[in-house]
């Protein structure tokens, strides 16, 4: 039985549950879901493989819980990016909040949802579709957005709203390799300056 030394054995309750779970969100996010180890998991959170399975289930059930606290805490930008007045504001809040997340001083850099499913064989499979359904469902609120902005007259009749929904997250995803890649907050946030000069693109 594996153990950390921080824990004792036999007390699967006996620690921060949330704590656990944000140091457990911390690995995934800078190692990738299949680059994360067991051992590299319970060392980070401070507990022994037994406790790990008691308190969170399996690695994959570990992650799923791990990508609903992301959603909820560095990803919570995505929420209230669609809660913005036009669309051109939703795509600026969008894309404001990706380059803050991907480049945040205390977390690893890049996106935990992008990072998770690279380079993802077999067994990674299940985190990556997870990861796939978690991308495009964010896609489809961004579509739904837009919609609703033509509906009102914000965006022009014949706007493609899957297409704009599609070019946002492009670019949000193409920020998120970049910062991983070390590129900087200044630069990313001219980045999306940049796609964004022209709204809605052509």
């Amino acid at each position: 039985m594996e153990s950390t030394g921080k824990t004792p054995v036999g007390r699967p309750r006996g620690f921060d549950a949330d704590e656990a779970l944000e140091r457990a969100m911390l690995v995934f996010w800078e190692q990738g879901y299949e680059g994360a180890s067991l051992a590299d998991l319970t060392g980070a959170m401070g507990i022994t493989r037994t406790s790990m399975y008691a308190a969170f289930g399996n690695k994959e059930e570990l992650f799923r819980k791990v990508l609903h606290r992301y959603a909820e805490g560095p990803a919570a930008y995505v929420a209230r990016a669609l809660e913005e007045p036009t669309a051109r504001q939703v795509a600026t809040a969008f894309l404001a909040g990706s380059v803050r997340t991907t480049t945040r001083p205390d977390c690893p850099a890049g996106c935990l949802a992008v990072q998770g499913s690279l380079a993802a064989g077999d067994s990674g499979r299940p985190a990556r579709d997870t990861l796939a359904a978690w991308r495009d469902e964010a896609c489809a609120h961004l579509r739904d957005r837009f919609q609703r902005a033509v509906d009102e007259g914000d965006l022009p009749s014949d706007a493609n709203t899957g297409l704009l929904a599609r070019y946002v997250m492009a670019v949000s995803n193409g920020i998120a390799v970049q910062a991983a890649g070390g590129a900087g907050r200044d630069e990313l946030q001219q980045v999306a300056d940049a796609a964004l000069r022209s709204w809605p693109p052509a």
